[in-house]
């Protein structure tokens, strides 16, 4: 079977919950070749991908580097580079720009302000159209290449402020991307749906079809946002936060979940029960990889807390992908639409963490 030939397999495997974790992404000018671990095998100084690399791990900044669509040719040495900064929490979203030549001077940074959403008037704040970042790695799995590189040249070709973007998880979801400032990515994405997302983030919006999840949050955190936003549809990006996530107890060798709680700034809450669950259909990890049954995140239940003080609305979701039944709308907006299907994703582990 060729590398790509597997799309229609993992056309099955819903989307929500697998976006690559990042409250705070660094995006690097890097012309020409990337390899699969591109920051350390590509044209950029490797002593200075290393350093990026330790001085980022115990953040929550994401480093990746980015290159215009077209032909990748080297530029000349000493070249003026772009590079962004952009911190992608719920009313905290911010995009900071410089042109730089020396990327060695990056290694300065302040990464703990940075994941923590204080850019301290670094650079000069982004007031262009919303970058559009397209995973194009074709080194590191080939299917980004081949329905990534397209798709970015299309977007460009239209006037977006389209780049090409190394590794960011789920290349089985190809051609797969992530809108700024605000983080949400997306799969299987066509250019009619990434016009929608940009011209939606434009607008301080978000768009939740074909959506994998906002970075800013873990994977089970992930699915549970994108399952209240389609509940009551809720678009805005900026009113809706995770404001917990906690481990739920499980019995014998079952299965982990999560209870996420989310706030509306109206005031309004939410208990989201997210499961991790294993599918039934083998399927590969990665375009080319092993076949093997995916684990995903699965929305179990959903509980809705009215801003009035006394009344609680339980919401009970069919495990099989009933309809939402039990809601006393007495006092708080029902939870209808297809929060009642699972809001699944692949997760690697007993706990939520980084897609690779």
């Amino acid at each position: 079977m060729s590398t790509c030939a597997t799309a229609s397999r993992m056309a099955a495997e819903p989307l929500a919950g697998t976006a690559a974790t990042a409250r705070t992404w660094l995006l690097i000018e890097q012309s020409g070749p990337w390899g699969a671990q591109a920051l350390t095998d590509s044209h950029l100084d490797p002593a200075v991908g290393r350093a990026l690399e330790a001085a980022t791990a115990d953040t929550d900044v994401r480093v990746a580097l980015i290159r215009r669509p077209g032909r990748h040719a080297d530029r000349r040495a000493g070249a003026l580079r772009r590079v962004f900064l952009a911190h992608t929490a719920p009313g905290r979203s911010w995009i900071r720009s410089a042109r730089i030549a020396d990327p060695a001077s990056l290694r300065d940074l302040d990464f703990a302000a940075l994941s923590a959403g204080e850019h301290g008037g670094i650079w000069e704040p982004y007031e262009g159209e919303p970058p559009v970042l397209v995973c194009t790695n074709g080194k590191r799995d080939r299917c980004c290449a081949v329905l990534g590189r397209p798709l970015a040249a299309e977007l460009a070709a239209d006037g977006m402020e389209a780049w090409e973007v190394t590794h960011i998880g789920g290349h089985r979801f190809s051609p797969t991307l992530f809108v700024l400032p605000y983080g949400y990515a997306y799969g299987r994405a066509e250019a009619p749906l990434v016009k929608d997302a940009v011209v939606a983030a434009r607008d301080g919006r978000v768009v939740i079809d074909h959506c994998r999840g906002r970075s800013t949050w873990d994977r089970p955190a992930q699915a549970a946002d994108l399952a209240v936003r389609e509940a009551i549809g809720e678009e805005r990006a900026a009113v809706l936060d995770v404001t917990g996530t906690e481990v739920r107890p499980s019995a014998g060798g079952d299965s982990p979940s999560w209870a996420v709680t989310l706030a509306h700034v109206d005031g309004r809450s939410w208990q989201v029960v997210v499961e991790q669950r294993t599918g039934d259909t083998a399927a590969p990890a990665s375009c080319g990889a092993a076949i093997a049954p995916p684990t995903y995140m699965f929305v179990s239940g959903i509980t809705a807390h009215s801003p009035v003080a006394d009344p609680v609305v339980d919401l009970v979701v069919d495990p099989v992908g009933g309809p939402v039944v039990g809601a006393d709308v007495a006092h708080a907006e029902p939870l209808t639409g297809s929060a009642s299907e699972p809001v699944t994703g692949p997760v690697v582990g007993a706990a939520p963490g980084p897609v690779a």
